[in-house]
């Protein structure tokens, strides 16, 4: 059974070798990395997975950008990932614990009926999809680098909040 903490409570040094692991040595390169470029990730939604051994497994981060519109408003969001599990690892249920604690802190984290902010991330469409993240509101939206359009996905509850057309990237509020 995993044991969730909050990210902080862990070396950084660790978190960056898992996800090196997951990743690779070249992550840094990919288009999620420029889309929050020179932000810190969000210290109350963001986790770590302990396994029963107290081995680091799987990590989350969740970070705030914000979709410009071409009118140059800022939209703020929430991208999610990435969601990190060790090699060998995976198939265990550590990222499915690790997006239910980080949603959960998101969807808790607002004043009765308020909405959270609509989250984005870059993953796979039929994994995440469980958690209501869809590409279907994100086909004019851009990145900063080489993307798959059917990857882009965002997961709100109400899409009508959502600008047809922008560019993701850092809040810089």
């Amino acid at each position: 059974m995993a044991t969730l903490v909050p990210l902080s409570a862990l070396d950084p040094a660790l978190v960056e070798q898992l996800l090196d692991a997951a990743f690779g040595e070249e992550r840094h390169a990919r288009t999620a990395y420029r889309i929050r470029a020179g932000m810190d990730w969000l210290e109350g939604a963001s986790f770590a997975a302990l396994d029963d051994e107290d081995y680091l497994a799987g990590t989350i981060q969740l970070w705030p950008v914000a979709l410009t519109d071409p009118q140059g408003r800022a939209h703020p969001m929430i991208m999610v990932g990435p969601v990190a599990v060790m090699p060998g690892r995976q198939g265990e249920g550590f990222g499915k614990a690790l997006m239910a604690a980080s949603l959960g802190a998101i969807d808790a984290g607002f004043e009765e009926g308020a909405a959270p902010l609509p989250q984005v991330m870059i993953g796979d469409p039929d994994y995440y999809d469980r958690w209501g993240f869809l590409a279907d509101h994100t086909g004019g939206w851009h990145c900063p680098g080489p993307y798959d359009r059917q990857r882009l996905l965002v997961r709100t509850g109400n899409p009508a909040v959502l600008p047809a057309e922008g560019m993701l990237g850092p809040w810089n509020s």
